[in-house]
């Protein structure tokens, strides 16, 4: 009874509140924005505690000003990103392609004509979700998205329904082997957002980002490793308000060259570096630091490193990382 509740009403706030919310124009989006931007501000400050503490490990350098002034520019993408996430449900094609635009297109072109599959990394860092639904007529490979569903049933479906109108794959992570293993019609681009936080300590790779420990998924670099698919880092920037650029960088078109964890850090410092250079523009509120540093981590090193080194026995251990 509680779950038929539950999916009632979820009903009722998407096709009476959301949907309709998501048919305004931008510019009255953009008011509503501003508007959550006060109530966040000086209402409701969401998970400011978090905020604060992830600001001030990341950036111990700055001053407290400094650090006021991020938490503040955050919360106004944040709210940005909130209307803009509503608006996502609804937005054409043609309006996408308006506010999404690529810089350097032909690297992808390139690997397409070389019939590569491609691993996009990058993390949580200005608006992901357009990107999300605008993959699949920006680029000649086929989209794919890996995520973990969310906890309501109908908005998870209501969602990934809306993400993948253009074309895109949505895979649970349990299945994507299994996609990966059957020959695809065409070379295709799995989109993965690398800067969640691992549920396993003992299984992530232990690096130094923004100046703390972090625990960071590894399962781009193993499935870049195992299916020998090229590495791409893109970032997005942001010209204006509700316009993003995406600009790829290429990190290894031949994964099998390169040894034990270095897709991994390569990927992170070069997130890393998009952080620092805009830090209002990174998840701030998303609790990344949660997990525990293992007791032994030089020991969980090295037997990662052998396991790695004995899955994939074309490492080169001439030149051990």
């Amino acid at each position: 009874m509680g779950q038929k509740i539950s999916y009632v009403i979820s009903f009722l706030l998407y096709y009476l509140i959301v949907l309709p919310i998501s048919w305004l124009p931008m510019g009255i989006l953009y008011l509503i924005s501003d508007l959550l931007y006060l109530i966040l501000i000086y209402v409701f400050p969401y998970r400011e505690k978090l905020i604060r503490k992830n600001i001030h490990h990341s950036f111990p350098d700055t001053s407290h000003k400094e650090r006021v002034a991020i938490k503040r520019k955050f919360y106004h993408h944040f709210t940005d990103l909130i209307v803009e996430g509503i608006k996502n449900i609804s937005i054409s094609e043609n309006e996408l392609r308006k506010r999404f635009k690529i810089s350097n297109p032909e690297l992808l072109k390139d690997l397409y004509k070389k019939n590569k599959n491609v691993l996009l990394v990058a993390g949580h860092y200005n608006n992901w979700e357009w990107l999300i639904t605008s993959q699949n007529f920006l680029f000649r490979h086929q989209a794919v998205g890996i995520g973990m569903p969310i906890s309501n049933v109908f908005f998870n479906q209501k969602i990934n329904e809306r993400r993948a109108r253009f074309g895109m794959k949505i895979l649970h992570p349990n299945h994507i082997h299994e996609f990966y293993a059957i020959q695809q019609p065409k070379p295709y681009a799995t989109l993965i957002l690398s800067d969640q936080s691992p549920g396993n300590s003992e299984k992530s790779f232990w690096m130094n980002f923004l100046n703390q420990p972090t625990a960071v998924l590894f399962g781009c670099e193993l499935i870049a490793h195992q299916y020998d698919q090229a590495v791409v880092y893109f970032t997005l920037s942001k010209p204006k308000r509700g316009h993003y650029l995406m600009h790829l960088e290429l990190i290894s078109e031949s994964p099998k060259t390169l040894n034990w964890g270095e897709i991994t850090k390569k990927h992170t410092h070069l997130l890393e570096r998009d952080i620092k250079k805009h830090p209002e523009f990174w998840l701030w509120s998303h609790n990344r630091w949660k997990r525990k540093i293992p007791k032994d981590i030089e020991l969980l090193r090295t037997t990662q490193k052998e396991n790695f080194n004995r899955k994939f026995k074309y490492v080169n251990l001439q030149n051990p990382t």
